[in-house]
Order: structure tokens, then sequence, then C-alpha cells
């Protein structure tokens, strides 16, 4: 049986985007593969327990990502830390038949016969204001140098494909688009009875618009919230906006306008996936003007949720939400506004988007993305 060793570092920290894709095809593929491949997972130390979204975290799953919150409170530490990791992986003596890097720049100590790496985006090199230093630093001095080394490339869009091949002039054969997925199990249409425990706990209002994303510049965030206030008081009164999110980094701005806009803009955090799911459900409108994205899971998951979604012209956005969105210019402030009071003020298109959105989702699930994942790990 092949060993199969997948980075799953992410998966100690709140899930966003990268930690949700991995966690998603991991546990799939222990499925898929479990009569060839036996899977290992590193998190600093190797192990088969995949972490993540279990409800029950075994002891050792609650020390590391102990471990990992504390040493995220301080930047030194932080740095450190990673050279650490690089340093006690010199002497893991398993060698593994695939090594799978989910998370962009592969650990160049890990012993393996093949490489696969996920490469999500740019931004990094394109918009490095949108990034703390010191994950620019480890980027500049990493990224290129590593993913040489990787015997194939995943990404999630063709827009991401054309920029790997622009950017590092790699074969078109050594990339596979593989697209993310939705959990149709817990991202679809509820029926109202079964929302209202969340409706209660978060205290929404009938009627509102919904962002959901890192608290963060690449979010254009700044933008929405401007936009947001060229509405009148009567308007963002039949329409609050709910931000839903891990609080990431120089967010200061952004807070600070959400406080001053507090009769209609409030932040509820970081929420469970259940919950998640029952927000969108309880949403009149989704709204997502991501400056840039390598694929954009939340438009996604609205879509699965019925719905109905604005999001950016721009990037991969347009690729994944086909005709099922309304789009916007993410830097044009009035384009925003006008298309929030378009889609608030017109049931039918809201409908009309609604039955599209859920048509468009049905295209995307984790189980087609993890089989997809499993047949480069076979060619390979």
């Amino acid at each position: 049986m092949k060993k199969v060793l997948i980075d799953a570092v992410s998966l100690l920290s709140p899930l966003t985007g990268i930690g949700r894709y991995t966690y998603e095809i991991s546990s799939r593929l222990q499925k898929l593969s479990a009569d060839k491949y036996e899977i290992f997972f590193n998190y600093g130390f190797h192990s088969k327990e995949l972490y993540g979204l279990l409800d029950k975290q075994t002891t050792a799953e609650q020390k590391a990502k102990k471990l990992q919150s504390f040493i995220k409170k301080f930047p030194l530490l932080k740095k450190l830390s990673r050279s650490f990791y690089l340093f006690i992986t010199k002497f893991y003596r398993v060698e593994y038949d695939l090594y799978f890097q989910p998370n962009f720049i592969p650990n160049s100590n890990i012993k393996a016969k093949k490489l696969i790496c996920t490469v999500h985006d740019f931004s990094f090199m394109l918009q490095p204001h949108w990034h703390t230093k010191e994950l620019i630093d480890h980027y500049n001095k990493n990224f290129f140098k590593l993913i040489k080394k990787a015997d194939h490339i995943i990404t999630g869009s063709n827009f991401t494909k054309q920029e790997i091949i622009d950017y590092m002039q790699i074969p078109q054969d050594k990339i596979s688009v593989i697209y993310h997925g939705v959990n149709h199990e817990l991202y679809k249409p509820y029926p109202q009875n079964e929302l209202q425990d969340t409706k209660a706990k978060f205290d929404l209002p009938k009627k509102f618009l919904l962002f959901v994303g890192s608290i963060e510049p690449r979010k254009n965030l700044l933008t929405l919230l401007k936009a947001y206030n060229l509405l009148t008081n009567d308007e963002k009164g039949e329409l609050p906006l709910i931000l839903v999110g891990f609080k990431g980094w120089e967010n200061r701005e952004i807070m600070q306008e959400i406080q001053k806009n507090r009769d209609f803009i409030r932040y509820l955090g970081f929420v469970s996936d259940s919950e998640l799911a029952h927000i969108y459900n309880l949403a009149t409108v989704f709204i997502y003007p991501s400056l840039y994205e390598g694929f954009g899971l939340p438009p996604l998951e609205a879509m699965a949720c019925g719905t109905p979604v604005i999001v950016s012209s721009v990037a991969s956005l347009p690729e994944v939400c086909g005709d099922a969105a309304l789009y916007v210019e993410p830097t044009d402030e009035l384009d925003i506004k006008n298309k929030i009071l378009v889609i608030a003020k017109d049931e039918k298109l809201r409908e009309e988007l609604s039955q599209k959105s859920k048509t468009q989702a049905a295209f995307f699930s984790w189980e087609k993305s993890a089989a997809e994942h499993f047949e480069v790990f076979e060619k390979v």
C-alpha cells in the first residue's frame, strides 16, 4: 500500500478557504483511496488522524490547536516556529510515495518520491499589501524556488491556471484545474421552521444583506461599506448589512466604519458551519465584492442555499458563478450601491437568481473534486 502525506497545518486554525479545501478533500480521499493509500497528515508531527470539523476533538487535536493559537499571538514566535518546524522535519525518516501540499509551498525536507502542490492564486505577488510582511517574506524566499520541484500542480480555476502559465512558464500538461466544491448536505435550502433558532440567536432582521469572508483588505470590505453608506437611512433600515467571518488583519479602518454605522451594520464574527448555512438561507441577498479570487467559496455556498448573489466581475468569480449572479465593478461604489438597490427592490429578479443559483451550484461538489484529485494522484 502506498504511503501518502498531506500537509494539514491549516486545519489547526479556524477554517477559512484553504483549511476548508484541505479538510473537504482529505476527508473524502481517505474513503476513496482506503484500499490503495495509507494517508498521513502533517501537523508539524505526522498522524493518521484528520483534524478539522469533528464535533468531538481528541486531546491531541485540542493540544495542537491551543499551541498553534498561542504561537500566532506572537509574530517572532510564529516566525521561529516555522524555522523550527522545517528543522525537525529533517529528522523524519519515513519516505512517502507521494507528498501533497494543498497550501502553496511544499516543505523541502519531506522525503517523497512524488510531489503535488495546489496553487490557489497569486495575490502574494500581485497585491503584497493584502498580506503580512512575514508571509510575503516567506513566499518571496520559498515559493518560486520550491514550487518548481512539484511533479504536478492543481489549481481551482482556469483563470489561475493561465496565471500559473504566465508567471511560472509551467507546461499546461503539468497543471490540472479542479474546481472546489460545496457540501450539499449542509449548504442547501432549509424549511423556515429549521432556521428560527439561528435567527433568534443572532437576532437577525426579516430582510438583510449578507457578506461572508475574512475581515481583511483583499475582500474589499471598505468599498462595500462606503457603497452601503450611499444608501439613505430608510433604505439601510429596510436592508441592514450583516458581516460574518474570521477577523483577519489590517482591519482597524473596517471595524471603525462598522462602528460608525452600528445602527445598520453588524459583525457577527466567526460562526459554526450549520449556523452559517442557516444565515445564508435567511439572507435576502448575498454580496461578495472581492478584488481578487482564485476561486471564491462563499458565493458558491450562498448559491447552493438558493440565495441571490452579487459578486465582482473580476478574476475567477464569473467562471464560478456563471449567469447565476448579478455582477458589479468592485472599485465602483456607485455601481455596488445601485446593484444592491436593484436586487433589493425586485422580487422577481431575486427569485430568478435564486433558481439559477441552485442550478449553478449543483455542478460543484466536494465528492467530484476529491475524485478528480484522486485521478491526479494515480496519474502522478
